[in-house]
């Protein structure tokens, strides 16, 4: 064993169903004093999308950045496909009770966003910031659409010659920017990340096929303050065919359109999505936390 597997210690023998080209990484990332919170990343990627807002958020929150199970260096999952998603939620719950928080501020962008409204389910938020959450579609056609983006990607990221590619310029900023608004903005060691986590997505089969059979995102009812912030580029999930959808599954929520910014929006401008996050958590804070915000959907 060549290390610890304790979510508050580098977990160095990573995901072991991962391809051994594929460098091992910390399990998650802990930083920061101040009110709990936990950010949840989206599929295919891993905490380290969340590494250019920490240093902003850092400052007034005590954060916890897990990467999710079926990814990168993450907890290893063998369920059925339908319970990917409630799988992924258990994992986190876990970690939160490994940890000791209890309750938390949370938020998660894409997948990430779906887990931090299952886990406001379940009692465990004390608000929520859900940047482009994944779970909902309006038609059928819409998950066709989403699952056959989602083949794609997954295709580009074990072809061995991917990493090279996705280096150059022009060629990257086609593939990247369908994720991201500004892929010129990525450096090539971000690049070869966004690949690493790619390839050690194990779970990204299984979380295809469940989608299906799951039915998505269920609707939540919660008295815990929830804002829904799109990315006004989002060109993986717009608004029309998955924000507006998410709206309907969770009323009373906030709802927030981001400006200039992508399905990932963390490195098409971090200020703007780390001051989401503080101004709504710090919104919360001021007024204390309610007892409602107990999930009953």
């Amino acid at each position: 064993m060549t290390g610890r597997s304790r979510w508050g210690e580098p977990r160095a023998e990573g995901n072991r169903d991962a391809p051994p080209s594929v460098p091992q990484v910390e399990r998650s990332h802990f930083g920061g004093t101040g009110t709990p919170l936990v950010l949840l990343h989206g599929a295919t990627s891993s905490w380290r999308a969340w590494r250019p807002l920490l240093p902003i958020l850092e400052r007034r929150h005590r954060v916890f950045a897990p990467t999710l199970a079926g990814h990168l260096s993450g907890t290893p999952l063998a369920v059925d496909p339908e319970r990917v998603v409630p799988a992924i939620v258990d994992d986190v719950e876990a970690a939160m009770d490994e940890i000791g928080m209890g309750t938390a501020h949370l938020a998660g962008n894409s997948l990430g966003g779906w887990v931090a409204l299952e886990l406001a389910r379940r009692g465990r938020a004390t608000s929520v910031v859900a940047l482009s959450p994944a779970g909902a579609w309006r038609r059928p056609r819409d998950l066709a659409r989403l699952l056959a983006l989602f083949r794609v990607a997954g295709a580009i990221g074990v072809r061995p010659a991917a990493r090279r590619l996705l280096a150059v310029g022009p060629l990257r900023d086609v593939v990247l920017r369908g994720v991201s608004e500004h892929p010129e903005r990525l450096t090539p060691a971000e690049v070869g990340e966004f690949v690493d986590d790619l390839i050690g997505c194990t779970v990204l089969p299984d979380l295809l096929r469940g989608a299906r059979a799951s039915g998505g995102f269920a609707p939540l009812r919660t008295g815990c303050p929830v804002l829904l912030a799109w990315g006004a580029k989002d060109k993986i999930l717009p608004f029309a065919r998955y924000g507006r959808p998410m709206i309907d599954a969770v009323p009373g929520a906030d709802v927030a359109r981001l400006p200039g910014v992508g399905h990932v929006p963390m490195p098409d401008d971090p200020l703007l999505v780390a001051r989401t996050i503080l101004d709504y958590a710090a919104r919360v804070d001021s007024r204390g936390r309610s007892d409602d915000c107990l999930g009953t959907g």
